[in-house]
């Protein structure tokens, strides 16, 4: 399969404004290419992944990719896809996020290549010094208010209001479009579904200041959920690629709790396994869903493509440790990832009767309640049954001296921490 090809093959083209055009530069020439992602955030999240990995796809095969930081139009906000104005974010603070950005961004494309060296571009550095006369006659005279009105992003937000200043977000992302057409001669852009109508007026503008030059839009689809809920999101909320924001162990366990209505898309999708190999496993799937080799797979594929194999390896740990109950041999690091959203509770003495600490920790409602649970071997410390009523909890029973894990009945599980 040539480039196109396996793109379509992975599910990952929603729209291409000249599919033949684009076959015949992709065939004749080394594309640079480019996609925005404007800095709303400390961090990106899955949700950015798809168009990333995108551009990581088409380096591989031998184009040029741009990472475009919105330095400039984060601090606009983009209307698409939102139903209410966004808020504006400080100056320093958009900043801030765009050099957080542009370190994530490093891991997936490769700034190094002989041939083909990706580039990272921030639109601050051509936008943030433009006038607003120069913008007006240069820029805004070429586009006309009924061309903006029928944008789906303009459009959706009618109702509900738009300001001007999102209003002149489409301006700014094709004047982006047209400077890098301009600096670097770049021919694509790829974004999001919901990017159309912003990288069709980009094309718009560079025909009508370039004349006759031929540049193309693709954009990849937007990633839903077989069973309706919102793709990227937990009950902790978004699923960072930061991982002080979410652990490697919680993106692992994102991925592998796929449905198995998703989880060959998301492994066509996401992953760069070949497409034999992603056949063999939709057959292990088909055969043995039980076994979740599909999952396991994928799992494995994101979490060491995005935060390397150390942590892959870490996270297999933890997830095993959890599963067996063997818990005693994680690190206190790894407890900190695994035992997040547990219940705590913090202990400032040298020893405490496991009676007293079951109750002061309300793992069980009464003393009484506590040595039936313990008598009945319901009771674990550190993955071992506690059955002894007049057990005391000591410094012996801290891993690491910071944490006792503390398990009731197959699942239910308690973090002891100390000071």
């Amino acid at each position: 399969m040539d480039l196109l090809q396996e793109l379509e093959w992975r599910g990952l083209i929603n729209q291409v404004t000249d599919k033949e055009g684009l076959q015949k530069l992709l065939n004749e020439e080394k594309v640079t290419l480019y996609s925005g992602f404007d800095p709303t955030a400390d961090s990106l999240h899955i949700g950015h992944l798809l168009p990333i990995l995108t551009l990581r796809r088409f380096q591989l095969a031998g184009h040029r990719p741009i990472a475009l930081v919105g330095g400039a139009t984060g601090l606009i906000g983009d209307p698409s896809g939102k139903k209410s104005e966004r808020t504006l974010n400080p100056k320093e603070t958009v900043q801030q996020w765009s050099n957080r950005i542009k370190e994530q961004l490093a891991r997936f494309l490769d700034f190094d290549a002989e041939e083909n060296p990706a580039k990272i571009a921030n639109n601050y550095d051509w936008i943030g010094s433009l006038d607003v006369i120069s913008f007006l006659r240069d820029v805004g005279k070429h586009f006309g208010i009924n061309y903006m009105l029928a944008k789906e992003s303009v459009q959706s937000r009618i109702e509900t209001g738009i300001s001007f200043t999102e209003f002149s977000y489409m301006i700014l992302q094709s004047l982006d479009f047209l400077k890098l057409y301009q600096t670097e001669q770049c021919r694509l852009q790829i974004g999001g579904s919901d990017q159309w109508g912003n990288i069709t007026a980009g094309l718009e503008l560079i025909r009508k200041t370039e004349g006759d030059a031929k540049a193309f839009g693709l954009t990849v689809p937007l990633v839903t959920k077989a069973d309706g809920t919102k793709f990227g999101k937990t009950e902790g909320g978004a699923v960072w690629l930061d991982k002080e924001k979410t652990s490697p162990y919680e993106f692992y366990q994102f991925w592998i709790n796929t449905d198995d209505r998703d989880v060959i898309k998301y492994l066509k999708y996401f992953t760069f396994l070949s497409k034999e190999e992603i056949e063999e496993l939709e057959k292990q799937l088909q055969k043995a869903p039980e076994q979740r080799a599909a999952q396991k797979a994928l799992a494995e594929e994101m979490t060491k493509l995005v935060h390397g194999e150390d942590a892959l390896k870490q996270a297999v740990r933890i997830s095993e440790a959890l599963f067996s109950g063997s818990v005693s041999q994680l690190t206190a690091e790894e407890i900190e990832q695994g035992f997040k959203d547990v219940p705590s509770f913090e202990y400032e003495g040298e020893e405490v009767p496991l009676v007293e600490l079951l109750v002061m920790a309300k793992i069980v409602p009464s003393k009484r309640q506590a040595r039936e649970d313990i008598a009945n071997g319901a009771i674990y410390i550190n993955g071992e049954r506690m059955q002894d009523v007049n057990a005391v909890i000591t410094k012996a029973n801290r891993i690491e001296g910071r944490f006792t894990i503390i398990r009731r009945g197959k699942k239910k599980y308690y973090l002891i921490r100390y000071k």
